[in-house]
């Protein structure tokens, strides 16, 4: 009755749907964890938007003005004044941009210069 073609065709469409569920079941999967990664990044963002007003609110003008005046003793807080102000061409060069020194002087900067040494040439320990 059967024939053996009728027998590779059996096998071949059972197998067939066993793939197809297989493939399914595992898109199925991907999908449920793109919805988790969604619903991951949707809680994220709303955090962001919460602690973006939160700190809109915290650092309102009347606030913190308000604050200063209740713990003004406390702080001892004073206004800034004009001139404790600088440039940014008023600061000090970084380190790593300083130009090197040559050897020579690098050795006269290590040598502990007297009173009289230190002021005629400007010289400074390190």
């Amino acid at each position: 009755m059967f024939r053996t073609l009728d027998v590779v065709m059996i096998a071949v469409m059972t197998a067939a749907a066993t793939v197809t569920y297989s493939i399914k079941h595992q898109a199925e999967n991907k999908l449920e964890e793109v919805r988790k990664l969604d619903a991951e990044i949707k809680l994220e963002e709303d955090t962001i938007d919460l602690l973006k007003a939160d700190w809109a609110l915290l650092t309102q003008p009347n606030r913190l003005n308000r604050l200063v005046k209740i713990f003004e003793s406390d702080l001892k807080l004073v206004p800034t004044e004009s001139t404790q102000l600088a440039r940014p061409s008023e600061l000090p060069m970084p380190t790593a941009e300083l130009p090197a020194l040559p050897e020579d002087k690098i050795a006269k900067a290590k040598k502990p210069a007297s009173g009289t040494d230190a002021i005629q040439t400007g010289s400074v320990a390190r």
